[in-house]
């Protein structure tokens, strides 16, 4: 009796101490934004040139006040005698609480400027750093909408107007697209197992991880610790859904095929859990040493993204080992109502050099195994020649960065206002070109930045606007701006800003160009150089691991190689998809990166599930027939769980920001082609050719047969089954 109730308390006692955490984290879900930065110059390294002009450039002014650039297009010509009305409308303006001036005794609103062409008038604003941006970036549109004249259309873009447009964009990261990863997973869950009480368990586990996960980012993010931003904040979500429902699949499917031998539901749980526990940590641990090594990273951005994401892998896999478990035990066979598993429903298969591995098989399982048993090299060479196919996309893959305006999938009033200034202004009005220059060269620079093409109105900055005023020192440095004449986060204007470092490298070798563009250069110089280093970091570390597991050299190699394969297919594919149907401008420096540890780590996974079921399938039939049972028997729980990463992930799209959108289909899209092309046909085809010589050096490397027989001639797998509690059916 005192058993009886030990098992019952345990699971439930399991229960309660995530129940726990959950309460606490939950909470902390929708205040993640308060301890978030969108700011792309936190992203970049202190020693990058624009990180080290902005540090000096803030010596220059005694306001954080970020402009906002203030538009309003004519549909007819504006005469000058109209200009009155502008000037009302700048009073207007300047009224709108939270308006600054840029420096001391300044005015807050400049403007009416009207434009050369007489179609439109320009305002530059200044918004307070102490105040709420979003609400005086709507107040000002408010302001807009209700005062300018009929037949114009106003638009506040610039840092500020682009700053609250993106938060706007991030605003559904939260709720919208919590709620549409886990519909997804439900949906799947429930056409897969035909069970109502399943999938919510399945679920259940994800969520608890998700808001304990949660509470630990959110504290380490309000230490100053990490560095939290809205991508990081949804592929956490998103992750954690995706990750913790693998774990939880492959357990699920352990289990229930216990159940189909087994009467007692603990009996079922240590056979399921000792056949699941080391590929799912395995795979665990690939996925959080493969995301760790972003710690390498120069971007803050990238590398604050290691440990956040890698937190939320800690806790699906802790949920997976613990929580769903205790769930579980507390349903036992109820869990799968109304398909309950009877026990003595499971086929064992038996031990012995004769088998032919597909045994019990059936369904298209059974059929992709037979194909590889009689044409392993035709599948495995055609499989190859698609993936090389589709890797040949790569040559048209523009990852250098998009420009700001770009970034934002939706109706954006910034971006819009942004196409109006560069129809009539020199479009980098708001975001000009900082140089800061030793005293001694400052006329040297300042001839350069003059001579500039694509810049105008290069000047320094000085005491006052009066003529003759002195120009401002700080440090021994000096201030010199200019107004590009393209969008400063265009191609064009980072052409300029990149001809005017190389031009001054002469003129002024300690000159340090800052601003909006060079911001935007060395991110995605930094992102590039990120991409070279990282990669073989990632491939060793799990090539180290796979060694570990597999106990192998050859199947790991083989492994790691196909799911490089599968990603430059997963990205080549997509890159032809961006510039033919989505029509993008092109791909933000940090998707490849992302997108190859995603899909080199999560693809790893697959073929670990694969290959340890492959591993102990050999050891009590031999390699060949080994192959042809893994692949049958992981075939179903395998490609539930490709399909349910694959939603998830797929639900970042519907967040309008395109590094998401890109990363949700570069990601879907791999995985499926990892789940249902890689692990499905490549890998068990190539190594069903190889046969034994796969597990070199080991010692099922060397012999074709089961190995490791005990002295009465049973292979472990014989002697387990015969040691098993006598509760079968």
């Amino acid at each position: 009796m005192h058993s009886k109730w030990l098992r019952v308390l345990l699971p439930a006692v399991v229960v309660l101490i995530w129940l726990v955490g959950a309460a606490f984290g939950g909470p902390t879900f929708g205040k993640l934004e308060e301890v978030s930065s969108n700011d792309q110059a936190s992203f970049l390294p202190a020693s990058a040139e624009s990180t080290e002009a902005g540090e000096l450039q803030a010596q220059f002014t005694d306001s954080d006040a970020l402009p906002a650039v203030i538009v309003v297009e004519s549909a007819t010509e504006i005469p000058p005698t109209e200009l009155g009305v502008y000037e009302e409308l700048a009073t207007s303006l300047a009224a709108v609480d939270g308006l600054e001036a840029a420096e001391a005794g300044g005015l807050t609103v400049i403007g009416p400027i009207p434009s050369e062409d007489s179609f439109a008038i320009q305002y530059i604003a200044f918004v307070a750093d102490d105040a709420e941006l979003g609400e005086v970036v709507e107040a000002l549109r408010d302001v807009l909408t209700a005062e300018i004249p009929e037949g114009t259309t106003g638009y506040v873009t610039g840092p500020a107007g682009f700053a609250t447009d993106l938060v706007s964009a991030f605003g559904g990261i939260d709720g919208l697209l919590l709620g549409v990863a886990l519909l997804a997973v439900f949906v799947i869950l429930l056409a897969v197992y035909r069970s109502i009480i399943l999938p919510f368990l399945v679920l259940l586990t994800s969520v608890f991880a998700l808001a304990t996960s949660i509470l630990l980012v959110y504290a380490l993010a309000s230490w100053g610790w990490i560095q939290l931003s809205g991508q990081s904040q949804g592929i956490l979500s998103i992750l954690v859904i995706g990750a913790a429902t693998d774990y939880a699949l492959l357990l699920v499917a352990r289990f229930r095929e216990a159940l189909g031998e087994f009467e007692s539901k603990w009996d079922a749980m240590r056979v399921a859990y000792r056949g699941s526990f080391e590929p799912i940590l395995a795979s665990g641990a690939t996925v959080i040493l493969a995301l760790l090594c972003l710690l390498f990273s120069d971007l803050n951005s990238n590398r604050s993204l290691g440990p956040i994401a890698a937190i939320g892998i800690v806790f699906s896999l802790g949920a997976a080992l613990t929580l769903l478990p205790a769930f579980l035990l507390l349903f036992g066979r109820s869990a799968f109502w109304p398909l309950r598993p009877k026990a003595g429903s499971h086929h064992v298969l038996p031990d012995g050099v004769n088998a032919t591995g597909l045994e019990g098989l059936r369904g298209i399982w059974k059929r992709a195994a037979t194909l590889i048993s009689r044409h392993a090299r035709t599948v495995w060479v055609a499989s190859f020649l698609v993936l090389a196919a589709g890797s040949l996309g790569l040559l048209q893959l523009q990852a250098n960065g998009v420009p700001q305006s770009a970034l934002i999938l939706t109706e954006s009033n910034a971006v819009d206002g942004q196409d109006a200034l560069a129809r009539h202004f020199d479009a980098g009005s708001g975001s000009p070109v900082s140089v800061i220059v030793p005293e001694q060269d400052q006329d040297a620079a300042l001839e350069v930045m003059q001579n500039q093409s694509g810049i105008t109105d290069a000047a320094m900055t000085v005491e006052s606007p009066e003529p003759g005023a002195a120009v401002v020192v700080r440090d021994g440095n000096v201030l010199i701006t200019g107004t590009l004449q393209s969008q400063a986060d265009s191609e064009a204007a980072e052409d300029v800003v990149r001809e005017l470092r190389t031009a001054l490298d002469d003129a002024s070798p300690e000159a340090l160009v800052g601003g909006v563009t060079a911001i935007a250069i060395d991110t995605n110089d930094t992102a590039q150089a990120d991409l070279v280093k990282i990669i073989p970091i990632v491939l060793a570390v799990i090539l180290v691991i796979l060694m570990l597991l597999l106990r192998s050299i050859i199947a790991p190699v083989l492994l790691i190689s196909s799911v490089v394969l599968s990603y430059a297919t997963a990205l080549g594919v997509s890159a032809l998809v961006f510039n033919n149907v989505f029509g993008f401008e092109g791909a933000d420096a940090s998707v490849p990166l992302f997108g190859f540890v995603f899909l080199v780590a999560l693809g790893v996974d697959y073929n670990i599930f694969l290959m340890t079921r492959v591993r102990e399938e050999s050891l009590r039939i031999g390699t060949r027939p080994g192959i042809l049972r893994g692949l049958g028997v992981t075939g179903g729980v395998i490609t539930s769980a490709g399909v349910v990463l694959a939603a998830t992930f797929a639900a970042l799209g519907v967040i309008p920001i395109l590094f998401l959108a890109q990363i949700a289909f570069i990601v879907a899209f791999g995985v499926l082609l990892d789940t249902l092309i890689v692990r499905s046909l490549l890998v068990p085809a190539l190594a069903y050719d190889l046969g034994h010589r796969i597990w070199w050096p080991s010692r099922l490397g060397r012999e074709s047969g089961p190995v490791h027989r005990g002295s009465s001639g049973e292979t472990p797998g014989q002697a387990e089954h015969r040691a098993e509690p006598a509760h079968r059916g």
